[in-house]
């Protein structure tokens, strides 16, 4: 008998990949762009360092609270439908049974297999089968608030740490150009990371990182160069 292959699949690291990557790259663009802004405006290392900080502490908090009223959102829905198919299984099985079998027909299998495969199934774990295939809620994309929390305030953090360190060993004059560049091959390397973590092109990850990140920090240097020398 020949064994089952081992198979390795990506799409369980969904759930905090996604987190992690959101945070990690607006924790590196919005520090860097504000760093640069402030920058810009001629302020001193000082007032640099303490936008910087401001924003990595801010930020930081803003992303964990986000990431937990809409992952919780989320998880809401998706215990509010459990329950309501918990009832509908209660209460009328047969119709349930029948709704389960149409699915794996609209799938391709004929009536009669389908029936034995929903029977089969639902003897097993009727809600978890419902949930899977009428729902589309699995164990690996459930909804889990915390950990997209923790995960985003984490990579948050850790990428606003970087411009704020490059600003810290430049020269007050020369941190608009320093951090701008620094930032720009920290975006490069993070958005390699997220597509090798996920299984995506390297390439088109890079250059769309990149690309907003040196938009977003090139609008906030002639904003802040603006306001310096009205200022």
């Amino acid at each position: 008998m020949r064994a089952p292959h081992a198979e390795r699949h990506l799409i369980d690291r969904i759930g905090w990949l996604r987190a992690a990557v959101l945070g990690a790259n607006d924790g590196l663009v919005s520090t860097a762009s504000l760093i640069v802004g402030v920058a810009a405006s001629s302020a001193g290392t000082g007032e640099i360092l303490v936008a910087g900080c401001a924003g990595l502490v801010a930020g930081a908090m803003s992303m964990a609270a986000g990431e937990y009223v809409s992952v919780s959102s989320q998880a809401d829905t998706e215990q509010a439908d459990l329950a309501r198919e918990r009832r509908e299984l209660a209460d009328d099985p047969a119709a349930e049974r029948e709704e389960l079998a149409g699915i794996y027909v609209a799938r391709g299998l004929d009536h009669a297999l389908a029936l034995q495969v929903a029977d089969q199934l639902m003897a097993r774990d009727a809600l978890g089968a419902h949930a899977r295939d009428e729902l589309g809620i699995s164990e690996i994309t459930a909804a889990r608030p915390v950990q997209a929390a923790l995960t985003s305030a984490a990579t948050f953090s850790a990428g606003a740490a970087l411009p704020l360190a490059v600003a810290a060993l430049t020269r007050a004059d020369l941190a608009v150009y320093t951090v701008s560049t620094a930032s720009l091959v920290f975006l490069a390397i993070l958005g390699a990371l997220g597509a090798r973590a996920g299984g995506a092109g390297v390439a088109r990850a890079t250059a769309r990182v990149a690309f907003w990140g040196a938009l977003a920090m090139a609008v906030t240097a002639g904003i802040g160069g603006l306001v310096g020398k009205a200022v």
